[in-house]
């Protein structure tokens, strides 16, 4: 570090790469300086003016730190460095004038506009304070307000499609530069990232425009610094912040370019196309001038296909067989389908078992085999009638009542009792 030369291979003037975007809508941008990400939305609503100032408008910022950006920060807790960053931001922007309050009033004392800047730190890799000033700066930018009409008591407001929305009023763009000292102030850094503000001793930082105007100055961390040591700050700043100014312009005629031209803008237009979270890729050129001659190379090293060609094979008319071939195994039954047979022919067996055990079947078998096999049933009023066959035809089914079947196996009963009677 104190070789001229930093952890991430910068200067000690070197300020981090700056990359801005902005959302499809107005007043939505993200601001990366580094790994450091802030998004930044701004936002407005028609309410009641303070009563110590009825023509002006009000400006409100709020900064949030989440879990998301770094673990250390805890949810639902405003710490002593947000509440810091957040009076930090609200003397560099609002107490600057930065912002024409004035032209914010609609009615006096009854309605103006509140404008609500909203940050959001979406990873922490250093000098927040910069990163927020600079989103801040740039969505109000690049923020339009709905167009509005007086008539009488009536407050009238347009849709962007039936008026273009109006931006704001802005004077001056105050930026954010922040400076880490070591060992008491004998070494000076530009832009400390995470790793250089743990071991820093205090850290200065002046709100500046490209006018060279300071708009806040703050130091922190307890070390005493010298006028001179101030006055090169200073001198520092104004290069860096004109620096940055540009920057800001040329991103904001960007975005104001494309969106006439009716292009594609938005935070997804803005994704490199390299990544693999990119949503589209540029065609790679190929170069087709020798793809014959290769072809031809190719072919000519390769094997030449062999001479032998087989013989059709008529098995019967209107088939041919081509080459050797397999076996045909339309007849054979796999194994599969075997034990599907076994398994079929078992639950046959068994479900006629518990048939006979249910209902109490008779099977009569009579010496001859035309003589029909007869299945009766006591308790039921069905009698089954089998005629055994090679192949069994049909099944007949007749309806006999239980007391004509006994009524027959009486009388045969009788005669033969009298026959033995008259012998």
């Amino acid at each position: 570090m104190f070789c001229l030369q930093r952890l991430d291979g910068r200067q000690t003037y070197d300020y981090r790469n700056i990359k801005i975007s902005f959302g499809t809508d107005y007043g939505c941008c993200i601001v990366e300086l580094g790994k450091t990400r802030v998004l930044g939305q701004v936002s407005c609503e028609l309410v009641s003016p303070k009563l110590n100032r009825a023509t002006e408008g009000i400006l409100f910022f709020n900064l949030e730190l989440s879990q998301m950006a770094a673990p250390a920060f805890e949810p639902g807790r405003q710490s002593d460095l947000l509440v810091k960053l957040n009076r930090l931001l609200e003397r560099c922007l609002r107490n600057s004038k930065c912002i024409d309050t004035e032209s914010l009033c609609v009615v006096a004392g009854e309605k103006v506009w509140q404008i609500r800047v909203d940050l959001h730190l979406l990873n922490h890799d250093g000098n927040i304070i910069d990163a927020a000033s600079i989103a801040a700066i740039v969505a109000l930018c690049h923020f339009r307000r709905p167009d509005v009409s007086v008539q009488g008591d009536e407050v009238t407001l347009y849709t962007p499609e039936e008026r273009d929305p109006v931006p704001l009023s802005i004077h001056h763009m105050p930026i954010c530069v922040s400076f880490a000292f070591f060992q008491q102030g004998t070494y000076l850094l530009v832009d400390p990232n995470e790793r250089e503000e743990r071991v820093m001793d205090g850290l200065l930082v002046i709100a500046m425009n490209k006018h060279r105007e300071i708009c806040t100055i703050q130091s922190s961390g307890g070390i005493m610094l010298l006028k001179d040591q101030v006055l090169r700050c200073s001198k520092i700043a104004g290069v860096k912040v004109l620096e940055i100014t540009e920057l800001i312009q040329k991103a904001l005629e960007n975005d104001q370019k494309v969106r006439k031209e009716g292009g594609k803008f938005g935070f997804a237009e803005s994704i490199a196309s390299q990544r693999i979270t990119a949503f589209k890729m540029e065609k790679a050129p190929i170069d087709t001038s020798d793809v014959e001659e290769k072809a031809e190379e190719i072919i000519a090293e390769a094997e030449p296909p062999s001479e032998v060609v087989s013989n059709p094979v008529l098995w019967t008319p209107g088939t041919a067989q081509i080459g050797e071939g397999i076996e045909n195994s339309w007849g054979d039954l796999e194994e599969s389908e075997k034990e599907e047979e076994d398994e079929d022919g078992t639950d046959e067996a068994i479900i006629l078992d518990t048939i006979k055990m249910d209902t109490g079947v008779e099977v009569s078998n009579i010496g001859s085999q035309d003589a029909p096999i007869v299945l009766s049933d006591s308790e039921e009023e069905e009698m089954i009638i089998l005629e055994p066959d090679k192949n069994p035809k049909k099944i007949r089914t007749q309806t006999i009542s239980a007391k004509q079947e006994k009524a027959p196996s009486k009388k045969p009963v009788k005669k033969r009792k009298k026959k033995r009677a008259a012998n």
